[in-house]
């Protein structure tokens, strides 16, 4: 498998400005402090990779790029705009900030295929036979096209995630979250979908991956981003992180992460 960082580098190196910036975001739940001035930028086609102990705000990092959570404090800019606050300007931006969840939130009552098309037929006004050849390309290219024609319960976790990978991908999106996309899958289903995710990074996609899978950070990310108590404690090459931490916390992680 190739490491796409110099490819990525090389995207991002011609653009004036990052695709994405986080600037000094802060986000509390009441007394719950979940983002604490959080400095974050992306090249177009970087992958990175956000680990780190549960309750540390790695899903409300996500939620926040995507405008599910409103931000408290700081700001966020998309391709040097900051981020719509609601209306038409929203939706266009959710349409090209594609997320994937943890669980798979697809519409139990249409099928795949209509899964996937629904988006690109009622937001980007995509024709119902072209939304419907784009979808069957999409299916083919995460390996469910088979599974087209029947609905979410009939399918597997795994194909369900796949599903939910390839509705996000018909909005033909210029940055992909994944936000936990394997962990509530059975552990022989979570090499399907990372495998799927794999492709999609060495294609050039742009993507946030919140993940446990130290294996998918190692392999398929130009940065991992460790994030604690709500604050990026480091942020680097996957290298660095995984053989040479700078803080304590991270190596406190990595004890106890890797060697289970």
């Amino acid at each position: 498998m190739t490491n796409s960082s110099t490819t990525a580098r090389q995207l991002g190196s011609g653009c004036a400005q990052p695709l994405l910036a986080l600037e000094n975001v802060g986000k509390s739940f009441g007394d719950l402090h979940v983002l604490r001035a959080v400095n974050l930028s992306m090249e177009r086609g970087e992958v990175l990779v956000v680990v780190g102990p549960s309750g540390g705000g790695k899903s409300t990092l996500c939620r926040t790029i995507n405008r599910l959570e409103p931000i408290d404090s700081g700001r966020i800019l998309f391709d040097g705009k900051p981020l719509p606050a609601e209306g038409r300007e929203l939706a266009r931006h959710r349409a090209d900030v594609g997320m994937v969840f943890q669980s798979f939130n697809l519409f139990a009552h249409k099928t795949v295929l209509q899964n996937v098309t629904l988006g690109p037929v009622n937001v980007r006004k995509t024709p119902k036979a072209q939304a419907e050849a784009q979808a069957m390309d999409l299916l083919g290219r995460v390996g469910i096209q088979n599974q087209a024609h029947k609905y979410p319960a009939q399918l597997s976790g795994g194909q369900q995630q796949r599903a939910a990978i390839a509705r996000a991908l018909a909005m033909q999106p210029r940055l992909m979250l994944f936000d936990e996309p394997t962990s509530a899958l059975d552990p022989e289903m979570v090499k399907e979908v990372l495998d799927v995710m794999t492709r999609l990074a060495e294609d050039g996609m742009t993507m946030i991956v919140v993940t446990h899978e130290m294996g998918f950070a190692r392999n398929a990310a130009n940065r991992v981003a460790f994030m604690a108590d709500g604050q990026i404690v480091e942020d680097g090459a996957p290298d660095e992180f995984f053989t040479q931490p700078r803080t304590d916390r991270a190596r406190d992680f990595l004890s106890k992460i890797l060697t289970h």
